[in-house]
């Protein structure tokens, strides 16, 4: 599903990642630790297409196309999604009309009509109920006023409603308090299937916990200098990052 060999990035003639080689096949939720600075979230926004950052060598393929080339809105189009680490607010637009615009404009990329208005909000109903969301929150402006739980839950929403082929969470525990988290994380694995992959950036091991991954890779430095099961973070938690830097 996602094959990025060799990837090199940087930002303002800064090197971030250095030599970045990772395979993620469908049904599969791999995990990315590392300690800050060592490019976790440079990789999310890059493989997402983020414009700031510039690829200097390596490639990116998503459903076997490269996608180095490719707007933000095109990968998300062929169903790439990214949840942001601090999402925006928007003032005047509700969760379910940006839900709505979101969805509809993905179907016009690949040329179908607008979804039906009795499909949208039986999918509404569906996903909210599966996520435990209040209808109310769903009447809110975007984001405004949103506590940081309330920011991921709505986040793990619009996953439920698009439906990606691989989503990325960069640092989705950020700020979380433990209900939060489970709330989120009980979220992302309903949603899992054998049809979609999951890519889980964290700096803890307690998400973890509750999204339990095939496999852990270690970022260090902008390389991956280490990858394992579930026990490489347990390891982490108990020995720190020094551990892999000895």
């Amino acid at each position: 599903m996602l094959k990025i060999e060799n990837l090199h990035a940087s930002i303002d003639g800064k090197d971030i990642l250095r030599g970045i080689n990772l395979e993620v096949k469908p049904g599969e939720v791999h995990a990315i630790m590392g300690p800050n600075g060592s490019g976790k979230s440079t990789l999310a926004s890059v493989v997402a297409g983020k414009e700031d950052y510039e690829v200097t060598e390596g490639s990116i393929s998503f459903e076997g196309e490269d996608i180095i080339e490719m707007a933000p809105e095109e990968r998300a189009h062929m169903g790439l999604f990214l949840s942001f680490q601090y999402p925006v607010e928007i003032p005047g637009v509700s969760v379910t009309n940006f839900i709505k615009t979101a969805i509809n404009e993905s179907r016009k990329a690949k040329e179908l009509e607008e979804m039906p208005a009795s499909e949208m909000l039986a999918k509404i109903r569906e996903k909210s109920s599966l996520l435990e969301i209040d209808r109310k929150f769903l009447s809110r402006s975007l984001n405004e006023g949103f506590s940081g739980g309330e920011k991921k839950r709505n986040e793990i929403f619009q996953l439920a409603m698009l439906e990606p082929k691989l989503a990325i969470l960069d640092e989705t525990d950020s700020g979380l308090d433990i209900d939060a988290l489970r709330i989120v994380a009980n979220g992302v694995n309903k949603l899992r299937s054998a049809e979609n992959a999951t890519v889980v950036i964290t700096h803890y091991q307690r998400l973890l916990d509750y999204i339990e991954p095939d496999y852990v890779h270690v970022l260090y430095q902008g390389k991956i200098v280490k990858s394992g099961t579930k026990e490489l973070a347990l390891q982490l938690e108990d020995k720190g990052y020094d551990w892999i830097k000895a």
